[in-house]
C-alpha cells in the first residue's frame, strides 16, 4: 500500500515582483494567479480532516495540472528557449524569495510542525511543485486501494478490485516518471538544496519507493490469499455460510520472483535515503525511513511465501512451512512454529491490540497502511502455516528443513514495469499568443496571506461584535500615567 505522503504548504509569491517578460508582458501575471489558486488549495487540504482529503485531491492535482505550464513557460525564458515555435524573454529583475514547507525532512523538535525553508531558485520552485504533484498521485492510488481492505461494509467484487489495482498502478507508475525526472534536474543544480526533500538521492528514492509498491500490485492483482484474510475478518460478509472462499492457483514462482523485484527497489530506497542524509541538507524523517524498512521486510517475506505454495502446489509440505518459518524471519516475527508450547503471553497481547489499532485506522482513513503491509502478510503467513502444520501432522508427515539452505538457493527478481519518461507540460499556442498583450491589473498576489496562519487583521472584528461592524467600534488606546 502507498506510503501516506503530506502535502507541503508554501507562501504566497508575486512573479511580477521578480521577473519581467519582455516577450509576452502578462505571463508573470498569470503565473502569480495560478500559482496562488495552487497555494489556496494546499492550505485548505491541510486543514481538512483525514476522512476527507481524498476527495480534494482531485483540486489539488488540478490546481498544480494549470500553473506547471506558466511556471515552466518562466523557467524558459529565462534560457532564451523557444515555445512553439515562439523565444520567450524573461528577465530576473530581482531574487526571488520563495517559502515551501517541507513534510519529508526529520522534525527538530519532536511534535513541533517543520520550518519553512526559503528558496531562491525557480529550480527549487519547480521540484517542489512537481515532487508536490507525485505525492498527491501516490495519495490518490492510496484512496483507489482502500475500499480492498475496509472490513465494515461487504467485500468488493472481483472486477471493482481489478479496477482499483489498476488506477492505482498507473498512478504509482506515473509518480515514478516525475520522480525520477526530478532527480535528473536536481543532478544538474549546483547550488546546495534547502532541505532533503528535494535533493537527488532523495527523488530517486521515491521513484524507486514508486516502483516497489506498482509492482507489489502487479502481485496484489492475482493474489487470492489477503482477500480471504480480509473476508474472514469480514463482519458483513455471508458467503462462508454456503461455500469456501475460492483460492485459484496462482503463479507462484513468478509472484516470488516479482516480489524480489519489489524488496530490491525498497533496499535501493533506503539506500539512498541514506545518502540524502550524508549530502548535509538534514535527515528524513524517521516514520519514512522505517516504511522503506517495513517494505523491503514485507516484499522479501511475500517472496518466501510465494515460494512455500510452489513447493505446497509440488506436493513438498514440509520445505512449504521452511519457507513460511524464512518468511517469518523476514518479517522479524516469531512463527508459531517457534511459538509452540507457549501460552498466550504479554506478546499475543500486544499483537492483538497492534491488528486492532490498524484495522480501526483502516475503516477511519487516516495514517493505514503506515507499516507497508507488514501486519496483513503477517496474517496470511499465519492461516498458511495453521493449515499446512495440520495437514502435515495427521497425513503427510514430512521433515521440515531449515530455512537458512533454502534461501541460499533464492533466485533474483524479474521487472514488470518499465519507467517511462516524463514529459512536462508545454503551455498551449493560444494561450502564449494571448499573452503578449499587457497586463490588465497589477500583479498583488505576493501580498496575500500567509498559506498556515491568517493574524486578525485591522478589518477583523472584534470578539462579540456583530459580523461586518468593526468600523463602527474604537480601538482602545493605552493610558500612561
Amino acid at each position: 500500500m502507498p506510503y501516506p505522503f503530506v502535502l507541503p504548504t508554501t507562501s504566497a509569491f508575486s512573479f511580477s515582483s521578480s521577473f519581467a517578460c519582455e516577450s509576452h508582458p502578462s505571463l508573470p501575471l498569470n503565473a502569480s494567479t495560478y500559482r496562488g489558486i495552487l497555494r489556496d488549495a494546499l492550505k485548505k487540504h491541510k486543514r481538512l480532516p483525514a476522512s476527507a482529503q481524498p476527495a480534494h485531491l482531485s483540486l489539488v492535482i488540478s490546481s498544480l495540472q494549470d500553473y506547471l505550464p506558466y511556471l515552466l513557460a518562466i523557467d524558459a525564458g529565462l534560457g532564451r528557449k523557444t515555445i512553439h515555435g515562439d523565444e520567450v524573454s524573461v528577465v530576473l529583475k530581482f531574487t526571488p524569495n520563495i517559502e515551501w514547507r517541507p513534510t519529508l525532512s526529520g522534525a527538530t523538535i519532536p511534535g513541533k510542525e517543520h520550518a519553512r525553508v526559503k528558496i531562491q531558485s525557480l529550480g527549487y520552485e519547480i521540484s517542489f511543485v512537481l515532487s508536490t504533484l507525485a505525492n498527491a498521485y501516490t495519495l490518490q492510488a492510496r484512496a483507489a486501494l482502500h475500499p480492498l481492505y475496509v472490513t465494515s461494509t461487504a467485500p468488493v467484487g472481483t472486477q471493482q478490485r481489478q479496477t482499483a489495482i489498476s488506477t492505482a498502478t498507473k498512478l504509482l507508475l506515473d509518480a515514478a516518471s516525475i520522480y525520477d525526472h526530478l532527480a535528473r534536474r536536481a543532478e544538474a543544480l549546483v547550488t546546495k538544496p534547502p532541505c532533503p526533500d528535494i535533493t537527488s538521492s532523495t527523488l530517486r528514492a521515491q521513484s524507486s519507493l514508486a516502483m516497489a509498491e506498482a509492482t507489489l500490485l502487479a502481485v496484489l492483482k492475482d493474489d487470492p490469499y489477503p482477500a480471504v484474510v480480509a473476508q474472514d475478518r469480514n463482519k458483513n460478509d455471508t458467503e462462508w455460510m454456503y461455500k469456501a472462499p475460492d483460492i485459484p492457483k496462482v503463479r507462484a514462482h513468478l509472484f516470488a520472483r516479482l516480489c524480489l523485484a519489489a524488496s530490491d527497489h525498497a533496499n535501493k530506497a533506503s539506500s539512498l535515503c541514506q545518502s540524502a542524509s550524508r549530502e548535509g541538507a538534514g535527515k528524513l524523517d524517521d516514520d519514512f525511513l522505517r516504511y522503506l524498512e517495513d517494505l523491503r521486510r514485507t516484499s522479501r517475506a511475500k517472496a518466501c511465501r510465494f515460494f512455500g505454495i510452489d513447493s505446497e502446489l509440488g506436493g513438498q509440505t514440509g520445505t512449504a512451512i521452511a519457507w513460511l518459518n524464512a518468511a517469518s524471519e523476514a518479517l522479524g516475527v516469531e512463527s508459531k512454529t517457534a511459538k509452540a508450547g507457549i501460552g498466550l503471553g504479554f506478546g499475543r497481547l500486544r499483537k492483538e491490540w497492534s491488528e486492532k489499532r490498524e484495522d480501526r485506522k483502516v475503516e477511519k482513513g487516516a495514517n493505514w497502511g503506515s507499516d507497508a503491509g507488514r501486519l496483513e502478510e503477517t496474517r496470511v503467513i499465519e492461516m498458511l502455516e495453521a493449515k499446512w502444520t495440520k495437514q502435515n501432522d495427521t497425513m503427510l508427515t514430512q521433515a521440515i528443513p531449515a530455512a537458512g539452505s533454502l534461501l541460499a538457493q533464492m533466485p533474483s527478481g524479474r521487472e514488470i514495469h518499465t519507467l517511462k519518461s516524463f514529459q512536462p507540460p508545454v503551455i498551449a499556442r493560444d494561450t502564449l499568443d494571448a499573452m503578449r498583450a499587457p497586463p490588465d491589473r497589477s500583479d498583488d498576489a505576493g501580498n496575500d496571506q500567509s498559506s498556515d496562519e491568517e493574524p486578525a487583521g485591522p478589518g477583523t472584528d472584534p470578539v462579540g461584535a456583530f459580523p461586518g461592524t468593526h468600523t463602527e467600534y474604537r480601538t482602545a488606546t493605552p493610558n500612561y500615567y
